[in-house]
């Protein structure tokens, strides 16, 4: 089955820090309601349900600095979920795996050996590009692949046999907000420098499409390929065609463009990134990419403080070492709850049974009582009605083809330390 899609929700206008803003919320910590009083149905009697879930995000290679926020939130999750296992009789077990990348290709041993496990989901992997790698392994065993990080619009049609899900909104939003913000600022010409895949060149196209839609003109937009080292050509081509602002669409490539490209007096208030590089840079001098601006896909920080609260009151606690950077901590956070909460509804461990409960419980089905907790979404389910789950990342409510259609695409500034706040205007 070839999945269509819905028209996507429109964006608000460009107002500080949030460019696309549908009423996401942190998660609460309102006590749960009664399971009688929740209750739209029969009390289910919930069984003893072990379910197993693999991850494969990036442990190693280009997008490792996504890893541990990733991990944690995946962690965390799971920890609330099994503490909550007396009442519900749910208990989740997690086996980490290493996505890797397109260079070290990871994915490819480590994706069978969590196969071999017989997961009910794999949640992975945070590059489009290396998700693109498994889909069909994964998918096609039977498993849900559920991403919290995979932005490219090549997922929306994919055909997955309904097993793919992802917390993390698609491209096309991140590129409409971006190239308007980019054209709003007074840029009239653009140069992008573009990742080769499926996700930098997807990308790429939806900020051309919106900055060009604004009146603007992209004038280069070279790429370079997963692994590359050097990428003195691509900015020379940009550079000669002297753009107002220039736009990198890469992951930790980054370490090497920026330093490159600004060291040859491009202004680095003239410099945008995107999610897969926006990250901190304490390893650059200071204030080389102060004035430097990005998008990515989330709520900030402040939109979801109480989650980041007890995501590092749960990592201090496990004895990790202290987070730097939450980006997709909060998706990965919510997909890990969706699995859990779509097993308790469907009272299985089964994929297939999983998946089918999946768009209910995240609020697509539209007939479901807001919960903003596993604990009040799972005495709701027990009590015999339908949760709809408004999570840390977002109110997410999944579409027909387990696209979100509700999130965040924040803006970013670089200040001189070379680390990002939401961006004031």
């Amino acid at each position: 089955m070839v999945r269509s899609r819905k028209a996507l929700l429109g964006f608000a206008a460009l107002t500080g820090t949030a460019a696309l803003v549908l009423a996401g919320c942190a998660a609460s910590d309102t006590p749960a309601e009664d399971p009688e009083e929740s209750s739209s149905g029969a009390p289910v009697e919930g069984e003893d349900l072990s379910l197993n879930i693999g991850t494969a995000l990036p442990v190693s290679g280009s997008l490792s600095f996504l890893g541990p926020p990733e991990i944690a939130g995946v962690d965390y999750a799971a920890s609330l979920i099994n503490a909550y296992a007396e009442t519900t009789g749910l208990t989740v077990d997690i086996n980490h795996g290493d996505s890797g990348d397109l260079d070290n290709k990871a994915y490819e041993t480590e994706i069978p050996r969590l196969l071999a496990e017989n997961p009910a989901a794999i949640i992975g992997a945070a590059s489009s590009g290396v998700s693109l790698q498994f889909i069909d392994q994964v998918t096609g065993a039977g498993v849900i692949q559920f991403s919290p990080a995979n932005t490219s619009d090549a997922f929306t049609t994919y055909d997955d046999n309904g097993l793919y899900f992802r917390t993390a909104p698609s491209d096309t939003l991140q590129g409409d907000v971006h190239g308007n913000f980019v054209a709003e600022l007074g840029h009239q010409t653009l140069g992008l420098i573009v990742l080769n895949d499926a996700y930098g060149t997807g990308l790429a196209k939806y900020i051309t499409d919106a900055f060009e839609a604004a009146g603007g003109e992209v004038v280069a937009a070279p790429t370079f390929n997963p692994g590359d080292t050097s990428f003195d050509s691509q900015i020379a081509e940009v550079l000669a065609q002297d753009p107002d602002a220039i736009t990198v669409i890469s992951f930790d490539e980054a370490k090497t463009i920026l330093p490159t490209l600004i060291g040859q007096g491009f202004p680095a208030e003239n410099v945008f990134l995107v999610d897969g590089n926006m990250a901190a840079y304490p390893d650059f001098e200071p204030g080389l990419l102060e004035g430097a601006k990005g998008t990515y896909p989330g709520p900030t920080p402040d939109q979801v403080q109480d989650f980041i609260d007890g995501l590092d009151a749960f990592v201090e606690e496990s004895g990790d070492a202290a987070l730097s950077d939450y980006t997709y901590a909060p998706e990965s956070y919510d997909a890990t709850i969706l699995l859990a909460l779509a097993s308790l509804a469907a009272q299985s461990t089964d994929s297939a049974a999983i998946a089918e409960k999946l768009i209910e419980v995240s609020g697509g089905s539209g007939d479901g009582e807001k919960c903003e907790s596993y604990e009040a979404c799972a005495d709701i389910i027990l009590g015999g009605g339908t949760a709809d789950y408004d999570g840390a990342s977002s109110p997410i409510t999944f579409d027909e083809v387990g696209d979100p259609t509700e999130g965040f695409i924040n803006i970013y500034e670089y200040g001189a330390d070379n680390t990002y706040t939401p961006y004031e205007g």
